[in-house]
């Protein structure tokens, strides 16, 4: 079993936590996480995927460990979370290298792709939304914040941080919920309650 390493790098102040494993001359794929999780999300498909691939996969900023200092003036949006991932593959200097993206990583992994599209391999989606008729009911109130982003429209959506929702987002559909593993949604959870970020996650949200 190939092991899995950690790594920081600074992109222009933000401190870009990654995880990495797998030889570096092997063909590198580039694994972009969602809401509400961070790279940890993928530990086990890096084991999987080292024996025959590089796998790198960094903590977006506002989630994980990934470190942005409130000194930066970081504005949170799709587009800055791409640059910021950008710049990251620049200074890994990855060449060549496939995305695996994952619903926020969607947005980001497919602005990476149109920043750098001769460097781009391979683009593998797993509920990676780019349409609209994949906004289900779901997203109706957060329609509503997009159309009107008022301060009432803005808390209405704070509801969406609770452990219940974040655990929901693990156990529902789960032939076996018991079987999740608690660790999974409470650090999610944990890293998701740090002071001021769930105003990133709105920001997010309205973007």
């Amino acid at each position: 079993m190939a092991n899995t390493h950690i790594g920081t790098v600074d992109i222009k102040g933000v401190k870009v936590f990654y995880r990495e494993a797998g030889k570096k001359d092997a063909p590198t794929i580039l694994l972009l996480h969602g809401f509400p999780t961070s790279s940890f999300q993928y530990r086990n498909l890096i084991e999987r995927l080292a024996p025959k691939y590089r796998v790198i996969a960094p903590d977006l900023p506002g989630f994980g460990f990934t470190d942005v200092s409130s000194d930066l003036n970081y504005k949170y949006t799709f587009d800055i979370l791409a640059n910021t991932v950008i710049e990251f593959t620049k200074v890994l200097q990855l060449k060549k290298f496939a995305i695996y993206i994952f619903d926020y990583g969607a947005p980001t992994g497919l602005r990476l792709a149109l920043a750098r599209p001769e460097a781009i391999t391979a683009i593998i989606s797993q509920n990676g939304n780019a349409f609209e008729a994949g906004l289900t009911s779901f997203w109706d109130q957060i329609r509503k914040y997009w159309n009107d982003a008022s301060p009432a429209n803005r808390d209405a959506l704070r509801q969406l941080f609770s452990f219940d929702v974040t655990k929901f987002q693990y156990t529902e559909g789960e032939a076996h919920p018991e079987l999740v593993p608690p660790e999974t949604y409470t650090l999610d959870h944990a890293l998701l309650s740090r002071p001021g970020n769930v105003e990133i996650q709105l920001d997010l949200f309205h973007d």
